[in-house]
């Protein structure tokens, strides 16, 4: 799957939303059948999923499904569902490599009745106790990413969600994630800021020198911060264009690391210059 900075949460049970969604510049579109979605209206939104799953997708948006989390509720989720025009699957509040085992036999159980393959999974950790299992969870092959749903975390402490609670098991959740080659979407902060855009940037900026690769947003508003946020800037194209240039120079001379503006450039720092010039390109 390509790489995701921004997944715009659209609730399924409303229409209008998801209407104008692919105008929003979101990386993904995320069809929401969990919180958004009260219980007693479950039922009547997976019909509404299903449809905006093939619309989102014949437009040619990116779309993601968050199923919910029990898995009475996640089998009928499923049922019907366009699954070959999903780019990845959400399953939320993860705790064992058990549960995202038992999924994915599901889901591929219902992609191969439709003669297709699989989309990836995304496994949700949003408790204390996914935040331990992470280095298993990571493991399963049918994942491309894992979240770190902070508001969730924060709730199970009974703590307010900012980065002094937050911190360490968005850390544990993003080396795991690395560790397996695998994308990592969260902030190590609220989700919920949509009135303090610049306040919700430093946030954004802040997950990113941790080490997340993206964020789900919960409003339009956020999509923009949230692109830019996980994006190299101006002066980091920069940077790495002169760091690729100066390896450039010193391979040709048959060196292994070349000094520029005083300090050593080798291999590690080169790869992270290409990386950034390849997401600015």
């Amino acid at each position: 799957m390509k790489s995701l900075r921004s997944l715009l949460f659209l609730p399924a049970i409303a229409p209008r939303l998801l209407a104008r969604a692919a105008e929003r510049g979101a990386d993904a579109l995320v069809v929401d059948l969990e919180d958004s979605v009260p219980p007693d209206r479950k039922a009547e939104a997976r019909p509404m999923a299903r449809a905006a799953v093939r619309s989102l997708a014949e437009g040619g948006a990116s779309v993601v499904l968050r199923v919910n989390a029990d898995p009475a509720l996640w089998r009928q989720d499923l049922l019907e569902m366009p699954v070959h025009a999903l780019a990845a699957v959400m399953l939320p509040k993860v705790e064992t490599l058990q549960q995202v085992e038992v999924f994915a036999e599901a889901l591929a159980s219902v992609a191969r009745a439709d003669g297709h393959r699989p989309p990836p999974i995304a496994a949700l950790l949003e408790t204390p106790r996914g935040v331990l299992a992470a280095a298993q969870v990571a493991q399963h092959p049918a994942l491309c990413a894992l979240g770190f749903g902070a508001e969730d975390y924060a709730a199970a402490l009974g703590v307010p969600p900012e980065p002094a609670a937050l911190v360490w098991p968005a850390s544990q959740v993003l080396t795991c994630a690395h560790a397996w080659g695998l994308q990592c979407w969260g902030l190590a902060a609220s989700i919920a800021e949509v009135g303090d855009l610049e306040a919700f940037g430093r946030s954004v900026r802040a997950a990113r020198a941790m080490g997340f690769t993206g964020s789900v947003c919960i409003h339009p508003r956020q999509v923009d911060v949230v692109n830019r946020g996980f994006s190299p800037d101006a002066d980091e194209l920069a940077w790495a264009a002169r760091v690729v240039a100066a390896d450039d120079a010193a391979r040709a001379a048959g060196l292994g690391a070349v000094l520029l503006d005083g300090r050593m450039i080798d291999l590690p720092i080169v790869e992270r210059a290409r990386r950034w010039l390849a997401a600015g390109g």
